[in-house]
């Protein structure tokens, strides 16, 4: 997959390309990644990309012909582009992974200062913004969709992390743990210690319902629960936190490791 992106600030992506995950997954040849200044392709005579808005108002506002002229030296006929905007739709998991598994390559216009001439919306395919609140520019919401988008090509992290992810199947990730057993009076919990596999993903799944409840109820409704979860629910609802089909997990379980 190639993802290419419009900016007037290149080296701000120099960060993400160089570490970690997007770093491996370059490296692999797994994903591209091709940055274009914008800036390099305006036709001002003082080399402006930016001007003040027509008809008066605060700040600069980028220009149209800039913009377009980079894009349409990158953008390939089946490439789906994308301007970064609080107009557009709101970026979450779904969206996501409707873009991937779109299997075009991406084009990612980072707008800066006041926004951009009105025009550039003629060129895209779609606008997205990652949220309420003011940026500085696309650059960082850009990273954003670069970074998500990565973690669902083949390859860059291992499949057992994917399935089991916040958001994916619209319920915040269970809690996780790693040694030591108890850490400032704080245990793991003991079924985590079991062994018996069902019973470990039952109590995960409870407790994923449990967290969605508390901080994103909102992505509860309109759900529709399975057998499995409505009994969930209801222990939930009943505080019961040892029920009894794990007090028989634990009895069946394995000797505990207790660090």
């Amino acid at each position: 997959m190639k993802i290419k992106i419009l900016t007037l600030f290149p080296s701000m992506f120099d960060g993400i390309l160089t570490n970690s995950i997007i770093k491996r997954a370059i490296e692999k040849d797994l994903i591209e990644i091709e940055i274009t200044n914008i800036r390099d392709y305006t036709q001002d005579k003082y080399g402006r990309v930016d001007t003040p808005p027509i008809g008066g108002g605060a700040g600069l506002i980028m220009k149209c012909q800039p913009i377009v002229s980079a894009l349409n030296a990158v953008k390939g006929d089946n490439d789906h582009v994308i301007l970064f905007s609080p107009r557009g739709r709101t970026y979450n998991q779904d969206v996501c992974k409707e873009l991937y598994s779109k299997g075009q390559d991406l084009v990612l216009i980072c707008g800066h200062y006041e926004g951009v001439d009105e025009r550039v919306n003629d060129y895209v395919d779609e606008q997205i913004s990652i949220g309420d609140y003011i940026l500085t520019g696309g650059e960082i919401p850009a990273m954003v969709l670069v970074d998500s988008i990565a973690r669902l090509i083949d390859g860059v992290i291992s499949e057992d992390s994917l399935k089991t992810e916040s958001f994916d199947n619209n319920l915040l990730e269970y809690p996780q743990y790693t040694e030591p057993y108890e850490f400032d009076g704080k245990k793991v919990p003991d079924i985590l210690y079991s062994g018996n596999h069902d019973a470990i993903d039952k109590y995960r799944l409870k407790e994923s319902l449990k967290l969605t409840m508390k901080y994103r109820p909102d992505l509860l409704e309109g759900r529709v629960y399975t057998k499995q979860e409505k009994s969930l629910l209801k222990e939930i609802e009943e505080n019961n936190d040892n029920p009894k089909w794990m007090n028989e997990a634990l009895k069946k379980g394995k000797k505990f490791i207790k660090d």
